[in-house]
């Protein structure tokens, strides 16, 4: 399994070159997209970003000192501002009081007790939690999300309705714990599901792995 898995790998990458994932001046400015892109597009979330700059306040100080109702339409641009707005400040409060304000502190934190602690904050599930972890913390955990879902269900890897659990634990079962590897592949999947292997239409004539999915070869072999 290690090897067909890197053999997708290759041909992903060679087709998209690398894609320096996460994009982020900081490990702070990471975790506010990662929380600001949930359920929308990056290009929103960078929106968002943009303004929380512009403003002065992408800090854990200026978050907080921020009240909600000046906050949530900076983050407008990421959709369901006030909640994200809220999850933001959590976020950064959970830093300030029981870490001094101290983000090295926090991510320096074992990995398991980590990813608890980020699952007990309002707003982060999952994926954001193991994308902190990943990107921000760099400490090998795979991130996978629907993009992972619909591409490796195609595959013929996973039941559709394979959990969260299941799928992370299938890559960590059959790849090296290597923070790069897990870095690129994660952004590999997503470039993927993006641009090609879309949810209705996919563009399986441009796919660099439509040779490894059975639903491709399927139709190829009907014409």
């Amino acid at each position: 399994m290690h090897d067909q898995l890197m053999k997708i790998y290759n041909k992903l990458f060679e087709h998209f070159g690398p894609c320096y994932w996460w994009p982020a001046d900081s490990p702070f400015e990471m975790i506010i997209g990662a929380i600001l892109t949930q359920n929308v597009s990056w290009s929103s979330a960078a929106s968002a970003i943009e303004n929380l700059k512009k403003e002065g306040i992408l800090s854990i100080e200026g978050i907080l000192s921020c009240e909600p109702v000046k906050l949530a339409p900076l983050v407008r641009p990421a959709r369901y501002h006030n909640q994200k707005a809220k999850k933001l400040q959590s976020f950064c409060r959970v830093i300030a009081e029981e870490f001094g304000g101290d983000l090295d502190v926090f991510l320096s934190q074992e990995m398991g007790v980590l990813r608890e602690r980020l699952l007990d904050i309002y707003g982060i599930g999952p994926e954001t939690a193991d994308c902190v972890i990943l990107y921000a913390a760099e400490k090998p955990i795979f991130v996978v999300d629907a993009y992972t879902r619909r591409i490796f269900s195609r595959l013929g890897y996973f039941p559709e309705k394979i959990s969260y659990e299941e799928m992370q634990c299938f890559f960590m079962s059959n790849l090296p714990r290597e923070v790069d590897l897990y870095n690129e592949y994660h952004a590999q999947i997503d470039a993927l599901g993006h641009h090609t292997c879309l949810k209705s239409k996919p563009r399986c004539d441009e796919c660099p792995v439509a040779c490894h999915c059975p639903a491709h070869v399927d139709l190829f072999m009907s014409k």
